[in-house]
């Protein structure tokens, strides 16, 4: 005991830094602050999406009649009154909407963890279910911010997915919402007349950028890869893996339109990559041809995706918004037609699968 006593004296005499401790006392508020914040911030939208559950099922009753209108508009007057201008007409409307297109607690339970109000607010004009969620659950595993998750809703990173996905099928080994068509690089400067090698410097320079818009999960593993087959050398330009997918993806960048000989091209790195590269527990390597042009129907009538390749095109500068929407618009229209003529949809399966492009007038000034 005697020496225990003597130990505490000693320390009591050490010299206590004043600094480190303000440092550490400093850190503990701020994570605190940052906790309460989010916490708050799930509160308020959980009490948004339950006022809007209430108006939509007891005081309208599902209905959208005159009488049900002048409720809502009074109820936002005594509100406003009692509680300020966080209840006005517009925003009790979009709780209403919150709670209708969102119509599943839990899921919004989960969400309000990672994401605000403001964050809902942004996907709620998305036509569809699946549009809402997936730019929702998109915005919460990447953390963004809000004006990253607008930017991603303007370049339609949902849709360019979805046109990718009506290559693929539940049988071919290609997988569904990994790729988008077209790709957007117009982050990586590229001016006119570029080579191959600059494309790839210039991803390789802009690489959060690259796997930002190319998809969650990605990870750079080489570039210029060697394989050698039969005495000849081959170099493969980009090769990622995917954590999710538990799979090596090859990238092969193309500056002229898709050509029929890239697909035997790709094969053969795929199967090198099966024999030489593939680890135990991973599954089979896929590939992506990026080209600034390609013929859908000459890549659907290759069949690629029962090889595991995709290709997709790149665009290295934005449009203006209103032709870019109008490109995506079509394109995806013609992928869903061709999808509808291989009878795998019908012709109301494809007006519904796109009719989200179309724009959502809110009911705010009704």
């Amino acid at each position: 005991m005697g020496k225990i006593k003597n130990e505490l004296a000693e320390k009591g005499k050490t010299q206590i830094d004043e600094s480190q401790v303000f440092e550490r006392v400093s850190s503990i508020i701020e994570s605190r602050k940052i906790r309460a914040g989010s916490f708050a911030n799930r509160e308020i939208t959980l009490m948004y999406w339950e006022i809007g559950q209430y108006v939509n099922s007891v005081v309208l009753d599902g209905s959208r009649a005159a009488y049900g209108k002048q409720i809502v508009s009074t109820l936002s007057t005594q509100l406003q009154s009692k509680y300020g201008k966080t209840f006005d007409l517009q925003n009790l409307r979009r709780m209403m909407r919150f709670a209708e297109r969102f119509s599943d607690f839990e899921i919004v339970s989960t969400l309000s963890t990672q994401l605000s109000w403001s964050h809902f607010v942004e996907v709620l004009p998305q036509k569809t279910d699946e549009a809402r969620l997936f730019y929702a659950k998109e915005a919460a595993e990447l953390n963004f911010g809000i004006q990253a998750l607008r930017r991603e809703i303007a370049r339609k990173a949902y849709e360019r997915r979805e046109i990718a996905n009506t290559r693929s099928s539940e049988s071919a080994p290609l997988p569904f919402n990994v790729f988008k068509d077209p790709y957007m690089l117009d982050v990586l400067g590229l001016k006119d007349n570029f080579a191959e090698a600059d494309l790839e410097k210039a991803i390789l320079a802009e690489l959060e950028s690259f796997l930002l818009e190319f998809g969650n999960g990605f990870s750079f593993v080489a570039r210029q890869k060697r394989m050698t087959v039969g005495g000849d050398d081959f170099y493969l330009d980009l090769l990622f893996y995917h954590r999710d997918l538990r799979r090596l993806v090859a990238v092969e960048l193309k500056i002229g339109k898709f050509k029929l000989s890239y697909k035997g091209q790709m094969e053969l790195y795929l199967k090198w990559l099966d024999r030489y590269e593939r680890r135990e527990n991973e599954n089979a390597p896929i590939g992506i041809i990026l080209c600034p042009t390609a013929s859908r129907e000459q890549v659907e009538l290759l069949e690629l995706n029962k090889s595991g390749i995709a290709v997709a095109e790149y665009w290295t500068a934005m449009p203006p918004k209103a032709e870019f929407e109008r490109k995506i618009r079509e394109i995806l229209v013609e992928a869903r037609e061709r999808l509808a003529r291989r009878n795998l949809l019908t012709s109301t399966d494809v007006q519904r699968e796109i009719e989200y492009f179309y724009e959502i007038k809110d009911e705010e000034d009704d």
